[in-house]
This record gives C-alpha cells, structure tokens and sequence, in this order.
C-alpha cells in the first residue's frame, strides 16, 4: 500500500504508544499542567497573564485534536466541580461562567484546532501558524465573553482581552511551536 503524503505526516506527527491507558494518562497530566499553568500569573485586571496557553497549544500539538480537546475537558471539569485549577486558585462553574470564562471554554476547541492543524504538515512554520490560530481562537472568543458580560464596550475588550496578550503570547506560541517540533524531530530519529 502507498502512503499518501497526510498519512506520513500524520504518522510522523503522532505519539508513538496508542493504548488507551497511556493516553488517559497524557490527558491528565496535560490538564494537571495547566492547572499548574493557570497559578504561573502576572497579575492584570480583568485578565491575568498566565501559561495556560502554552499547555493548550502544547495539547493540542502533542495529543492530537481529540486528546488535547479531552485533556481540556478534564482541566474544566476539575475546575467545574471545585478543584482550584484556575488563575488565582479561583474554580466552580461561576468562574467558567464569568467574566473571563470565554478563554476556559475556548481551551477545547483552541486544542482541537490545533491538533487537527499540526496532522497536516509536519514543517516548522505550520506548527506555529496552527498555534497562531489556536490563540486567536482562546483571545476572540475570551474576549467577546469578556466583553458581553464585563466591560460592554468592544474597543475595550478587544484592548484588555486581546491586544495586551499579544506579545506575551507571541513568546508562548514560539516556545510551544519550538518544543513539539522537537520532540516529534526527535520521534522521526529513531
């Protein structure tokens, strides 16, 4: 059978174990990490700067599209049901909720996104324009929550829930881009 081009890439973009015990495990551990993420704060009003993007993105890229969006189901689902898993320590569904909530619930589908994105291609620069993407998808929809339930003015929002991050993120998108093309480098190798 000859392999077409995607399924190479596919394959060379994958983690090597496909037992399901492993990837409930790469799951947890990737929630666990934004948890740790979510604690990492520069402190700013009415959203802090954190790493959690970076473990998105680095979820979505390393577990594939429907892990990485599993792995942040279980991030929210901690935090859901009382485990102080995001920024501040804060958690329960008034958080998702809330103000800042539109950033949490984008983690699913930002990880999606960009685990769906990096089974395209397997070069550098898709690795980080499929992050560009999954972060613009965390700050539009951060954002316009942010904006319907707090500040209800867009120029505002779009200044205090996207605009700001943006260098802060630039640096985290070409660490997390920079990581995991490593490391499936380095998977290629042997």
């Amino acid at each position: 059978m000859i392999k077409t081009r995607n399924q190479t890439n596919s394959k060379a973009l994958s983690l090597p174990d496909k037992r399901v015990h492993v990837h409930a495990f790469l799951a947890f551990t990737f929630a666990v990490l934004i948890a740790i993420g979510a604690q990492i704060e520069i402190p700013n009003q009415p959203v802090p700067f954190t790493m959690q993007t970076f473990f998105v993105l680095s979820a979505g890229a390393l577990l594939g599209k429907r892990g990485g969006a599993i792995s942040m189901g279980i991030y929210l689902t901690l935090g859901a049901i009382g485990l102080p898993v995001f920024s501040g320590g804060a958690f329960g569904l008034e958080k998702i909720l809330g103000p800042t909530g539109g950033y949490l619930l984008s983690f699913p589908i930002a990880a999606f996104v960009v685990g769906y994105l990096t089974r395209l291609r397997s070069e550098y620069w898709w690795m980080l324009i499929s992050m560009f993407v999954g972060s613009l998808i965390i700050f539009s929809l951060g954002t316009i929550q942010l904006n319907f339930l707090y500040l209800h003015d867009w120029k505002n929002s779009f200044q205090a829930g996207f605009l700001i991050f943006s260098w802060w993120d630039g640096i985290k998108i070409v660490a997390a881009a920079t990581i995991t093309y490593s490391y499936f480098q380095r998977l290629k190798m042997h």
